[in-house]
């Protein structure tokens, strides 16, 4: 699975990183780099560290939203 190694790091890791709820954390395998306000700035310190290699940028939350969608089905008889 991708990123697993850094969602693993991610939970590990947590009760520390609630410290900066809000803003946007960098890891890449089994290391916390570092935190950001932005998203934008996060994934620019990614690229710039780490060039087109998989890394995970993730906002800090206590609670995770719920994304969901639907999609219409269309049934031909």
């Amino acid at each position: 699975m991708a990123l697993e190694k850094e969602l693993e790091t991610y939970k590990r890791e947590f009760e520390h990183l609630r410290e900066h709820e809000g803003k946007f954390v960098l890891i890449k395998d089994d290391r916390v780099l570092d935190w950001y306000d932005t998203y934008r700035d996060a994934l620019k310190a990614g690229y710039e560290k780490f060039g087109l290699v998989p890394f995970m940028v993730k906002q800090i939350l206590s609670v995770e939203p719920v994304h969901t969608f639907s999609r219409e089905i269309i049934c031909r008889i």
